[in-house]
């Protein structure tokens, strides 16, 4: 502290305490200026406040409370008395209004800066018990009135700090935890116990001597509020850093409640009080950022709040429920049987359903990148390309919500959403492209695109690509060679024309440089000739999916697609899996060949998981189609829908998620092809940005596909709470087509199990 305010403030205190300190130390502080004073072996902290008439009845109040705790010396700050026989006083200093006033200071070490474990955490919870006891016999109007917003109970008042989080990531996670604040918390709020409680025992205001909590100071953020807030603040920063957080906080809820027993109902919801603390801390730190950008105890604890803020979305909250009964000594709920689900399941829906893995997965609850089941797991999504966005992404929640709760109708109806969707949408292909149909799913878009093509050439026959997949319609079936060639399909009809998959790994054409694709290209061109029958449409996905993962040659749609319209025909891109930035170098699969559909078909990412699809084309098709009856879907284009539709878009550019895709699939892939250097089963990695495919054989001489080694793989990083799915004609093909939210960290998480699992195999 310089010199000329070490003077200044030594003549206040020898004013108002008559004593001469022999140090003055400035500590830090958020909103007020602190001391440090030094008085032969006596230490106390001088605190000094802007003047506001409430904050000076606030500090009163604070005051009566702190008195009467005083028979708990050493524990809590206790109130001194100045030389006006007041504990605090308005006075004017160097031309400004303040309060003043001085406490007893507790000596100890910080618990931030203390050695963790579970003696110290065990100490903790009961201290705190010990100290809420005290607190609930108190009674102070003024502290029960008090309306603020780092009371947990007042959550949404933070919701305006949100937007001061300069990481489009970290605000949504923040807008996730507060749309589960508000269905899970606020319904039992009005139910729970309430008392005044300290508000705010965090690592830098709680004390420890000898691997003990011995005294917390910062009385200054009590409120009436719900007891279990106390216990979720001071897990929110005490867990920081730890690497399982759960089994630390059992110790703190362990000890808390052998002092001060916890409700059920209280400990059901302290998962969500936790998170809701690390969001308030996170955004307020931001905001205040933003005010003082010099201040840097503001932002003391930022990266730790944000940091296990990541950590707790990846915990399944019911295992967290879980663990806090247990730890509390209380019943842990049982769920279902898998098995038992199943067959209540096929009591009512057909098996020809089919589930994923060996062992199916009975899901609970999802956000973004995760899975949470029904006994507690968490599970890694490395392959549900729907939510495109990320699970229950609360940007497209709430559009949803706020949609369906003011209008739902049909396109015979007027509505704004639909024009301004149908305008966005558009925006992101070229001006030919000038004309939108929205359906409600892929399959769908599917019908109808060939029902438009159709219609517009006058032909009937479509040309589609080997081992292709558009749809469950009867007419997805007729133009799927997945579904109408397997061996329990209804076989190919007579209108359509099946061509070889432009394979670069497997086919006969193999450079990837051009000329395989002119060459499979050729080959389908010679057969249409042959013909003789013109084709009113072909369709192709730019990676065949259902091919197993497999990208159409390069340059096989550039010389395919001219071919096509010179007979009359259009060109149908299925843009279902590849579209909407998923490739990371292009927002649509189509870009990477440098050709321009008639045609696309939308469905699948474009609602991240609300029923939408949508057909687009050239306006002169749409002209031709405008000829026949009337063209209705019941739900395709409802405002709900583009309300949703909406929110992708503008999901997708605020978090810069193609961005992301491009450089987390490029990482993703280098890493694959590392592991295939060391595993020869991994025969070949291919696709782009977040839509990924590795073959597994059984020799590179061969190239015999490996479906037993495929399956294995998957069902066993299942085991390991890892999902990805299996392709392919022969099903030996692993598939990664996760949220684009996906993370290198996931990757990572992927990567190393997947070497695990391939290590262990070769040396079983």
């Amino acid at each position: 502290m310089c010199s000329w305010r070490n003077y200044y403030m030594q003549k206040l205190i020898n004013k108002y305490y008559s004593f001469d300190a022999i140090t003055i130390k400035k500590l830090d502080g958020y909103e007020n200026a602190n001391y440090l004073l030094t008085n032969k072996e006596q230490k106390y902290v001088f605190k000094t406040y802007h003047w506001s008439s409430e904050l000076f009845d606030g500090i009163t109040a604070e005051t009566d409370i702190l008195n009467t705790l005083r028979s708990n010396k050493g524990k809590f700050p206790i109130p001194v008395k100045n030389a006006n026989n007041k504990y605090v006083e308005k006075i004017e200093f160097n031309g400004e209004v303040k309060i003043i006033r001085m406490l007893s200071y507790i000596e100890g070490e910080l618990f931030a800066k203390t050695k963790h474990n579970k003696k110290i955490f065990t100490s903790f919870g009961t201290f705190l018990a010990k100290m809420d006891k005290k607190l609930s016999a108190c009674n102070n109007y003024i502290i029960k009135s008090k309306h603020f917003k780092w009371d947990i109970q007042h959550f949404h008042l933070n919701k305006k700090y949100i937007k001061d989080l300069p990481e489009a990531q970290d605000r949504k996670v923040v807008e996730y935890f507060f749309q589960q604040f508000d269905e899970l918390v606020l319904p039992v709020l009005p139910d729970l116990r309430k008392s005044i409680i300290h508000n705010d025992p965090n690592d830098f205001n709680v004390v420890t001597k000898n691997n003990e909590v011995c005294g917390i100071f910062d009385f200054g953020d009590m409120v009436y509020t719900p007891i279990i807030n106390e216990l979720a603040i001071a897990l929110a920063y005490a867990l920081f850093d730890k690497e399982n957080p759960i089994e630390y906080a059992s110790y703190i809820i362990k000890a808390y409640h052998k002092v001060l027993p916890l409700e059920t109902r209280e400990i059901d919801i302290l998962y969500y009080l936790v998170a809701s603390r690390l969001c308030t801390s996170a955004i307020n730190s931001a905001y205040h950022k933003k005010q003082d950008p010099d201040n840097s105890y503001i932002s003391l604890s930022e990266k730790s709040v944000l940091k296990l803020l990541y950590k707790w979305l990846s915990i399944n909250p019911l295992f967290a429920k879980n663990a806090f009964r247990s730890a509390a000594g209380m019943t842990v709920e049982t769920s279902k049987s898998t098995s038992q689900v199943i067959k209540e399941r096929h009591n009512v829906i057909s098996p020809v359903l089919g589930l994923s893995y060996a062992k199916p997965i009975y899901m609970n609850r999802s956000a973004f990148q995760y899975m949470y089941d029904e006994y507690g797991n968490t599970f890694l999504d490395a392959y549900n390309n729907i939510p495109h966005v990320g699970h229950s992404h609360p940007k497209v929640v709430e559009a949803g919500r706020k949609q369906m709760a003011r209008l739902n109708t049909n396109t015979r109806y007027i509505y704004d959403e639909l024009n301004q969707y149908a305008t966005r949408l558009l925006s992101k292909f070229p001006p030919s492209l000038s004309r939108v149909y929205f359906v409600n799913s892929g399959s769908a878009a599917s019908d109808l695109a060939v029902r438009l093509a159709k219609i517009h050439t006058g032909y009937n026959n479509v040309l589609v690509t080997e081992h292709g997949y558009h749809g469950n319609t009867q007419t997805g079936i007729d133009i799927s060679d997945y579904k109408f060639s397997h061996e329990k399909g209804t076989g190919q009809k007579d209108y359509i024309i099946k061509t070889a998959i432009p394979d670069t790994y497997r086919g006969k054409h193999k450079n990837n440089d051009g000329s395989a694709g002119k060459a499979y290209a050729q080959d389908v061109i010679a057969v249409l000739k042959k013909m003789g029958n013109p084709v009113a449409a072909f369709i192709s996905e730019s990676i065949v999916g259902c091919g197993g993962q497999v990208p159409l040659a390069r340059g096989y749609l550039k010389k395919l697609y001219p071919a096509i319209r010179s007979q009359g025909g259009v060109c149908i891109s299925d843009e279902v899996q590849t579209g909407f930035g998923r490739l990371g170098n292009f927002f649509w699969g189509y870009e990477a060949h440098d050709v321009t559909p008639d045609i696309i078909i939308l469905g699948k990412p474009m609602g991240n998981g609300h029923p939408l699809g949508a057909v687009i084309t050239r306006n002169e098709i749409a002209e031709s189609f405008e000829k026949g009856p009337e063209f209705f879907s019941s739900f395709g284009g409802n405002p709900v829908s583009c309300a949703i539709g909406i929110a992708v878009l503008d999901v997708l550019e605020e978090e810069e998620l193609q961005e992301n895709s491009k450089q987390t699939g490029s990482y993703y892939k280098k890493s694959l092809e590392e592991l295939a250097q060391e595993f020869e089963c991994i025969g070949d990695v291919r696709g782009m940005g977040l839509f990924l495919g590795v073959e597994i054989i059984k020799d590179t001489v061969s190239l015999e596909p490996d479906t037993e080694l495929a399956g294995k793989i998957k069902n066993e990083l299942r085991n390991r709470n890892i999902l990805i799915s299996t392709d392919g004609p022969y099903d030996s093909v692993l598939k990664s087509k996760p949220p684009l939210c996906f993370s290198r960290d996931n990757v990572d998480q992927v990567i190393q199990n997947l070497y695990e699992i391939l290590k262990a195999y070769y040396h079983k």
